[in-house]
């Protein structure tokens, strides 16, 4: 039995879907709700957006943002928090501060890589 948990909290530490998909000949489709997991994430998409800035953090390097909708993104109007690539795009903003700016898409991650100031 200590060998079996061994293993279990082996296995909850890392991703264990290529490991299960190769114990069954590879087939994605014969687990449920498998199929599909082992193709490439989706290609990055870009987006213009127009938003207030909630949050400056040059720390952590992220620019917080609440921004109407981002159709070429597929993205409702919400508040979030960007990556600024490269940090350089935080200097001379500031809370409150309506933008324009452009972002990238990485599956659930998201970039900011150009501000524009209005």
């Amino acid at each position: 039995m200590r060998t079996y948990l061994t293993v279990m909290l082996a296995l909850s530490s890392f991703s264990a879907t290529p490991v299960v998909a190769q114990m069954m000949g590879g087939d994605m489709k014969a687990m449920p709700g498998m199929a599909g997991m082992d193709r490439p994430a989706p290609a990055a998409k870009t987006g213009q957006g127009t938003g207030v800035i909630t949050a400056i953090d040059t720390k952590a390097n992220t620019l917080t943002i609440r921004h109407g909708a981002i159709p070429s993104v597929s993205w409702p109007a919400m508040t979030m928090t960007f990556k600024a690539s490269p940090p350089t795009l935080l200097r001379g903003l500031s809370v409150g501060q309506t933008i324009g700016f452009d972002v990238r898409t990485h599956g659930m991650a998201a970039e900011v890589t150009a501000v524009r100031t209005k």
